[in-house]
Parts: C-alpha cells; sequence; structure tokens
C-alpha cells in the first residue's frame, strides 16, 4: 500500500492515474475560489468601475476628447456641455480629459507604493517572525514607532521633506504602508514556522532562506493579497490627500486630489470642478474595498461556507 493526500492507493496505480484526481482537485478548488470570489455581495460591481478606471489609465490618449493641459481661456470655468460633458475649470480646461488622466496617477501612486510596501513590509515581517529573538523585538519596535504616527501626518512630513513630486510621493505612502504588511507576515510566519512540512524540511537540512522562500513565503501570501488590495484603496486617497495639500502631484499634471484643491475653491461659482474628481475617487476606491471584501471571504474558509450556508 501507499499513502497519498487522498488517502491509501494500490502500488500497482500508475502515476497518472494518482495525478488525475490531484489535477482535479486543483481545479475545483480554483473554480470553488473564484466562484466565492465572484459571488461575493458587490464584488462584481467592484470589478467593472475597477475596469473602467483601468481602461481609461490604458487607453486615455484615444478617449480623452481634449488636451488635458490645453487651456481656453474663452471658457474658464464653463458649466457641462457637449462639447464638455464634465465643464472646464478655472484655465479653461476639460474637465473629462483631465479626470481621465488622472486615472494614470492614482493606479500608479497605488501599485508602485503598495509593492514597494509589500516588498519592504513582507521582507520584515518574514525575518522577524523566522529569526525572533532580540531581531524580532526590534524589527518590531521599529514598526510600532511608524504605526504610532498618524499615517497622514507621517506621509505629509516625508513628502514634504523629500519635495514634492510623484515618485516621493511614492516612497511616502509605501514606508508608511509597510507596518501593516510587516505585522501580517510575521503573523503568518509564526504560524506557519511550526507546521510539520517545515519542521520536516529542516531536519532535511534545507537552509532558513529555502525554508523562507520555499515554505513560508508562498503559503503566506494569500491574507498578504487581500490587505495589499485594500491598501491600494489607502494609497489612493492619501495621495489625493497630499496633492490636495500641495505636497503631491503637482500642477500641471492631472491629479484627483490637486483638481479637488483647485475645485474647492469655486464650490459656490463652480461645483463640477470638485464634483468629478471627487466622485472618481469615491468610486475607485469603493470598488477596491468591494474586490478586497471579496478576496477575505474567498480565503477564509469560515466565511465562505457561512456565505454559502
Amino acid at each position: 500500500m501507499e499513502h497519498s493526500s487522498n488517502g491509501p492507493v494500490v502500488a500497482a496505480v500508475t502515476v497518472q492515474d494518482r495525478a488525475a484526481p490531484r489535477t482535479l482537485g486543483w481545479r475545483q478548488r480554483q473554480r470553488r475560489y473564484l466562484t466565492t470570489l465572484l459571488q461575493t455581495r458587490l464584488v462584481g460591481t467592484g470589478l467593472v468601475i475597477l475596469g473602467v478606471v483601468v481602461f481609461c489609465a490604458i487607453f486615455a490618449e484615444q478617449i480623452a476628447p481634449h488636451d488635458p493641459l490645453e487651456q481656453d481661456y474663452t471658457a474658464i470655468a464653463q458649466e457641462p456641455s457637449r462639447e464638455h460633458p464634465l465643464g472646464t475649470d478655472d484655465l479653461g480646461r476639460d474637465m473629462l480629459s483631465r479626470i481621465i488622466y488622472g486615472s494614470r496617477v492614482s493606479l500608479q501612486v497605488g501599485a508602485i507604493a503598495v509593492g514597494l510596501a509589500v516588498t519592504f513590509g513582507a521582507a520584515l515581517g518574514l525575518l522577524s517572525g523566522y529569526v525572533g529573538g532580540a531581531f524580532d523585538n526590534i524589527i518590531m519596535r521599529f514598526v510600532d514607532g511608524v504605526q504610532a504616527f498618524p499615517g497622514l501626518i507621517l506621509a505629509l512630513g516625508l513628502a514634504a521633506a523629500l519635495g514634492p513630486s510623484i515618485q516621493n510621493v511614492m516612497l511616502a505612502i509605501g514606508f508608511i504602508s509597510s507596518p501593516a504588511i510587516a505585522r501580517l507576515t510575521r503573523a503568518q510566519t509564526l504560524s506557519i514556522r511550526e507546521s510539520e512540512y517545515v519542521a520536516a524540511a529542516r531536519v532535511m537540512g534545507a537552509s532558513p532562506r529555502t525554508i523562507i522562500l520555499r515554505h513560508i513565503w508562498p503559503n503566506a501570501t494569500a491574507p498578504i493579497i487581500v490587505q495589499a488590495t485594500l491598501l491600494v484603496a489607502s494609497a489612493i486617497v492619501t495621495e489625493a490627500s497630499l496633492s490636495f495639500l500641495g505636497v503631491g502631484v503637482q500642477p500641471p499634471t492631472p491629479s484627483w486630489g490637486a483638481m479637488l484643491r483647485t475645485g474647492s475653491q469655486y464650490l459656490e461659482v463652480a461645483p463640477w470642478i470638485a464634483f468629478g474628481p471627487g466622485v472618481a475617487i469615491f468610486l475607485t476606491v469603493l470598488a477596491f474595498n468591494f474586490i478586497g471584501d471579496g478576496l477575505r471571504r474567498a480565503n477564509d474558509p469560515r466565511l465562505a461556507s457561512r456565505q454559502r450556508g
């Protein structure tokens, strides 16, 4: 008799016969995962909204009706019309075109900043959780120190110290977002490192690097992906806040936060200047939150079974 993950099997069974149920099981798990994800309330809505935003960011040159930087002093603060569906701003620039191009900035900042946070935070969390001891205490006290500051205030200080630019905004947001990833990764590492397969790998002489990269990290990624999705929404809001305060993306680059700052000065006479970018931020952040909630349910068997029940 031989044993597999599915129980005892007869020795005469071929390798292909034994591999088929495993492949089918993997496919079934993937199908169940996608089904749970898509059946979660409002995930489909979030995917549609995000798809529209990504489409606008990729094909901005083709779909934008006007040059977002073109100024028309004969159409300053013009109301929405057929030529300018969302009106124009204080310099006569088409608001719809600027919102479409602004999606590039928001998605770029969100993706790159969270990518930096995951890279830095996951590395700290893996090392801290696996090594433990004094190293773990030092890393966690550093994380506590960063989290002791309000995130927006710390990002504002870093962006102001580094200088206003989109690159520095990404660095600032990535830095303030990394502690959440570090803590989550550390918690996952502490749990996984006590597993039997990790102990078996250690007994077989696997190096710490191999154990971390081959056994711990692949099994810790699911909750990190969920957290990263939610952090993208937070990064978009933070970028808009920094641009609104004047230390983020600088004019004339289209940025939703900078457009909100301009619109706040004309709320009584031209409310559409603030309305368009405000709705764009709201819908994009909402989409990421919907998708993050779906990923959380799909990765948590208890929530998934509760939903099916």
